[in-house]
């Protein structure tokens, strides 16, 4: 079985995900006019997400816990799973393709990749499918990158991209493999 891997992320515009701290302060609230981006629907099609530790821990900040999919957090450390989510998120230490063998097997055909370390070992990897990129205009200067050094180039086609009345800017791309 073939799994799709997605990435859903937003970044400012000089192509940070976070603050060096990991803040995301910058990012602005969720306005009140209804619009998600697109958010909903992609997680419609979602059976799983992947994110690395640091995600996770920031995800546990906000208070309720966001997914009604089941969570894989990819950590090298031991983790401490708050056991109100215990159910729904798991902790696992494996390379992306072992990790895409395992999710196979487990029946997943979506799973949405978060994190930058980890989407940039997912992409590393040739498994990433596809991209959504939110672009927020604000430049942050310094921070954590979306992507990182890569030993070949990774060619991507737009698939479409759309602006928003606010200044978002969303791309979404088709990895070429």
């Amino acid at each position: 079985m073939v799994i799709k891997f997605s990435v859903y992320i937003a970044t400012s515009l000089d192509g940070f995900i976070a603050r060096r701290n990991g803040d995301i302060d910058w990012l602005p609230a969720p306005e009140n006019n209804g619009e998600d981006f697109g958010y909903a629907e992609f997680m419609s099609s979602v059976d799983c997400l992947v994110m690395g530790r640091n995600t996770f821990e920031k995800v546990l900040t906000f208070g309720n816990w966001p997914y009604d999919r089941k969570v894989i957090v990819l950590s090298s450390r031991n983790l401490n799973i708050p056991s109100e989510i215990a159910k729904k998120a798991e902790a696992l230490n494996l390379p992306p393709r072992e990790l895409a063998q395992i999710l196979a097997k487990r029946g997943m055909r979506h799973v949405y990749v978060d994190g930058g370390n980890t989407i940039q070992r997912f992409l590393a990897d040739g498994l990433i499918d596809e991209m959504t990129i939110t672009i927020i205009p604000i430049l942050i200067g310094e921070g954590l990158p979306l992507f990182g050094a890569i030993n070949n180039d990774i060619n991507l086609e737009l698939i479409s991209s759309q602006s928003f009345g606010n200044g978002f800017v969303q791309n979404k791309y088709r990895v070429k493999g």
